[in-house]
């Protein structure tokens, strides 16, 4: 009969509880597996699944107790990465989400929002459309696959030890920030130029005519306009997403150690 001792046990239990810590606490930051519409108890399995078949692949873990202080100080460094790493990329639809507030606004479209499933809050109606869009992009572009696998790759740089996250990811993180509203801004100034030129030309047309309503004529031609360029620039949104995604997996990357 096979005798296990306790430190043997405690070094299994460690070596698969704390990267399933780390996995489980990416995948409840990322986007589409991280949302509301997927369930607790598939990503907890997901990462259970994870865990287990990276685990002949991750360093020595310490020879820790779980349960104890330092344990426990061990876990939430573990947590705080897998946080942060998929954070970013929550960020990364955020722009868009940005993008899509700020054409509405410009268009006219402000008032009509609805309950966005996904993060359960109120959205425009062209923000909604974007995070739909830039989910679909995300998934056919593999960006679940990749950030699977940098969290993966961080435990050869970042191994399951007392140290934690440097403190030098958490400025990635606050520049990645910046570099989101950025991206809302480029993803959305083609749109905001040209309402802007139709919105001078009826204040003109206003100046000249006073008698002409800017509100029952404006309107209605500044949402026309609006759809109309929304089609024409629809084309250039997606390599400006992609260049965006791109940026958030390399901050990912670096918070990563990679």
């Amino acid at each position: 009969m096979m005798e296990v001792s306790a430190a043997e046990a405690t070094a299994f239990v460690g070596s698969l509880m704390w990267p399933f810590m780390r996995i489980s606490a990416m995948l409840m930051a990322i986007p589409v597996i991280g949302t509301r519409m997927v369930s607790v108890r598939i990503r907890v399995v997901l990462a259970a699944l994870i865990s287990f078949v990276v685990m002949p692949l991750i360093p020595e873990v310490p020879a820790v107790d779980p349960l104890s202080v330092a344990g426990l100080t061990i876990s939430i460094h573990q947590i705080l990465i897998g946080l942060a790493m998929g954070f970013v990329l929550q960020m990364v639809l955020a722009a868009l989400t940005i993008a899509g507030e700020v054409i509405s606004m410009t268009m006219g479209l402000g008032f009509a929002s609805m309950v966005d499933p996904a993060n359960g809050v109120n959205v425009p109606m062209l923000s909604q459309f974007f995070l739909i869009m830039g989910t679909l992009m995300f998934l056919a572009m593999g960006g679940h696959l990749m950030i699977i696998q940098l969290v993966v790759s961080s435990f050869q740089s970042l191994p399951v030890t007392g140290e934690g996250i440097p403190r030098e990811s958490f400025w990635v993180i606050i520049k990645f920030a910046s570099q989101m509203f950025i991206g809302a801004a480029w993803v959305a100034l083609p749109a905001m130029i040209s309402i802007l030129t139709i919105t001078l030309a009826m204040g003109v047309m206003t100046r000249a005519a006073p008698q002409l309503n800017i509100f029952s004529v404006g309107f209605p031609v500044t949402m026309l306009v609006g759809f109309i360029i929304l089609m024409l620039v629809m084309p250039s949104i997606l390599p400006r997403f992609n260049q965006i995604l791109l940026q958030g997996m390399q901050a990912s990357q670096k918070i990563g150690g990679l």
